[in-house]
Order: structure tokens, then sequence, then C-alpha cells
């Protein structure tokens, strides 16, 4: 088992690759053809949400005590799924 400041730390790293993912996405949007530009846009807007409410939990994570961070546990990494998927999908959707 993981220790919070592990998990947080992991959860981080995940952020920044997803923001990563999100910018590389973006500038494709943005490289792509006027009608299916709104649509990535769109979608860029999604995942854009589902990052944040993700990034909500682990502050919620990093400000609950030690013994309350393990019950926040598993509503991020439902999040955390949530966005991983959503991020997957509109990868595949935009090559």
């Amino acid at each position: 088992m993981s220790t919070k400041e592990e998990f947080v730390r992991k959860m981080h790293a995940k952020l920044d690759q997803w923001n990563a993912e999100i910018d590389a996405l973006s500038a494709k949007a943005n490289a792509a053809e006027a009608g299916a530009r709104a649509e990535y846009h769109k979608q860029l807007e999604v995942l854009r949400s589902n990052r944040d409410h993700a990034r909500s939990k682990l502050n919620e994570v990093e400000s609950a005590s030690e013994g309350a961070w393990q019950d926040l546990k598993a509503g991020v990494e439902l999040a955390w799924e949530s966005v991983s998927e959503a991020v997957r999908s509109a990868t595949a959707r935009f090559k």
C-alpha cells in the first residue's frame, strides 16, 4: 500500500502527463479543417472538465488527514480512470 505522499506524487505526475496530451490534442485541433475543429474543441472541453474534476479530487486527498485520505483514494482512482479513458478515446479520434 502506498503512502499518501507517494499517491499524491504519482497523481501529480499523471496530471502533468494529461496536460501535455491535452496540449498536443489542442494543437492538432487548431490545425484541423474547420468542420472537424469545432468537434475537436468540444471534446477538448470535456477532457479539460474531467481533468479539473480529477484535480479537485486530488486536492481533497492532499488536504485530508492521514487517516481520512484512504477513504478518498477510491474516489480519486475512479475519477482518474474516467480521465484516462477520455484521453485515450480522444487521442484515437484525433488520429
